[in-house]
């Protein structure tokens, strides 16, 4: 089945053409021009992917990103035509699971839709009795982190991190191994952004997570996540 994407942007000649070619490679898609028409195909219709500008006329980019997410985990790839690293960081600290730069080869926007779709349609274990450390379950099936029962919000990628990093307990994985291990990831993928998402994941899992007892920095090497939690023996 085809996948069903939206485009909100406001520049109706760019969306036309990224329309024209994801069309062209089998999606479905719906462009929309301002962040108060995206929020409304939101309403009516369901999005396998959103594809969502940071600088539109209504509402911030940042903004209506935090508002998708607060009601939805639907994949989200921001554009701007801002580089910097901290746009980058701030895009994907509040929850958008990927962040590609203005102006952009359509090649490589259909290669990262198609890498956070892939990620989000992994398929679960048969019966997979998930993986616990002590509060904290992680359901590889229904792909959710719950503490005490409770869910935690994670965007696609930050579970795919979870789950690599438990699945390894004990063992430091710097960077470079934890692209690796959660498939999809690019190559070339900008590697300070596994801080960001980890420092979401903490977020998420962590009673404190200035004061982190889950995944651990080991300073010089990477993160380790602990085998023991909660007072386990």
């Amino acid at each position: 089945m085809a996948d069903q994407l939206l485009i909100i942007d406001d520049d109706a000649r760019l969306a036309a053409m990224v329309s024209d070619y994801l069309t062209a490679a089998g999606s479905r898609v719906e462009c929309r021009l301002t962040g108060r028409d995206g929020l409304a195909a939101l309403e009516h219709g369901a999005f396998d992917a959103i594809i969502l500008d940071v600088m539109l006329p209504d509402i911030d980019g940042f903004e209506l990103c935090r508002r998708i997410r607060m009601r939805a985990e639907t994949p989200i790839l921001m554009l701007t035509a801002r580089g910097e690293e901290t746009d980058r960081i701030v895009g994907l600290e509040i929850g958008a699971d990927d962040y590609l730069p203005k102006p952009f080869n359509p090649r490589e926007l259909l290669a990262r839709l198609k890498a956070i779709l892939r990620r989000g349609r992994a398929a679960p274990h048969a019966a997979d009795p998930g993986l616990s450390f002590g509060r904290l379950h992680i359901d590889r099936e229904s792909r959710m982190a719950r503490i005490d029962g409770e869910a935690r919000s994670l965007t696609s990628y930050q579970f795919d991190l979870l789950v690599a990093l438990a699945e390894n307990a004990g063992r430091v994985l710097n960077r470079e191994r934890l692209m690796d291990l959660v498939k999809g990831a690019d190559a070339d993928a900008f590697d300070r952004s596994i801080d960001v998402h980890i420092s979401r994941i903490r977020s998420a899992i962590e009673d404190d997570p200035r004061h982190p007892r889950r995944i651990l920095t080991v300073r010089g090497a990477g993160y380790v996540f602990a085998k023991k939690q909660d007072g386990e023996t």
